[in-house]
């Protein structure tokens, strides 16, 4: 496994999703608004982190893969942000297209005296048009010979649409690349063939209609989707009690979770679909790469707020 987890500096990844801009209001409370019940915040200190498909590229870049950003942001001030961010951590922007007509998304979060008071999100799920999704694809199959594997990180932020899943899932079969995706529950039933699926516990199962109240439940969501997708396997993300592999082959394998903090959830899929994209890029099996997957999703999940899992970090983890 160790050895996996070497090689990611030789891995090459194209990864396609809804780029994001965390942006964090730190302050203090003391009082109560006298216009309406709510606490008043005084910012001290704003800072932005790279969200949604571009917090999974920084991961991926933290465990040492190179790794090509592709996707639509807006010409706004947020835009200029996530690029500089993505510029600073020296990842190829090249494949990221700008549009006058769409803001970038924005999730802020206003912290006040160490709790999350409120988020406030700024974005459209307008669907992209086709013409911009034919640009996209075209940079895909001018680099599909030099990339090990496609990484899509669906936010339902109409970036992915059923045409572009037409086109890149077969591409992606021809050339033998794997397709690691991590989707909300909206276009979860739009990935069918591709390598694995990866959700949390609460978007598979209101995909699937099964409350997961036990084990028999959670089992029963995993097999549901690895049928229904016709995809290798199948990665549920299951909070402080760690996740779930579900493959065609093999039994269903559940990995825990030693996270001494599970309160924050923020990035702990992106963790896991860098890390699982990596390995799979690099042939291992399914297990291996949910084990290592398991590992960084731990380490995102004892961390506050957007954090990007280390090399180091993940051989200590595993260790």
């Amino acid at each position: 496994m160790n050895d996996i987890i070497q090689n990611f500096n030789d891995t090459r990844i194209l990864a396609i999703g809804d780029l994001m801009i965390d942006q964090y209001l730190h302050g203090t409370v003391t009082r109560i608004s006298p216009e309406a019940p709510v606490p008043v915040v005084d910012i001290e200190d704003e800072s932005y982190e790279l969200g949604g498909a571009a917090n999974a590229v920084s991961n991926i870049k933290s465990l040492g893969g190179t790794v090509e950003a592709v996707g639509v942001i807006g010409t706004d001030d947020a835009g200029r942000i996530l690029l500089n961010l993505l510029e600073e951590r020296g990842i190829d922007t090249k494949g990221i297209i700008l549009s006058e007509d769409r803001p970038t998304t924005v999730k802020t979060r206003v912290i006040g005296n160490g709790n999350q008071i409120v988020r406030i999100d700024k974005e459209t799920r307008k669907t992209i048009d086709v013409e911009t999704t034919k640009e996209i694809l075209g940079f895909v199959e001018a680099r599909i010979k030099e990339i090990d594997a496609i990484l899509i990180s669906d936010y339902d932020k109409g970036l992915i649409t059923q045409y572009l899943l037409n086109k890149l899932i077969p591409l992606a079969i021809s050339h033998n690349i794997p397709v690691i995706v991590n989707s909300k529950a909206e276009n979860l039933r739009s990935y069918k063939n591709v390598t694995v699926i990866i959700s949390d516990l609460f978007d598979a199962s209101q995909v699937v209609g099964i409350k997961p109240i036990h084990e028999t439940s959670v089992r029963n969501i995993g097999q549901w989707l690895l049928t229904h997708l016709d995809c290798k396997g199948v990665l549920i993300i299951r909070g402080k009690k760690g996740i779930s592999i579900f493959e065609k082959d093999n039994d269903v394998k559940h990995f825990s979770s030693n996270a001494k903090d599970t309160s924050d959830m923020t990035g702990v899929g992106d963790a896991a679909t860098g890390a699982m994209a990596l390995a799979l890029a690099n042939g291992s099996d399914m297990q291996t790469a949910a084990t290592i997957a398991n590992a960084a999703a731990t380490i995102a999940l004892g961390t506050t707020g957007t954090h990007t899992v280390t090399t180091e970090e993940l051989l200590t983890q595993i260790s």
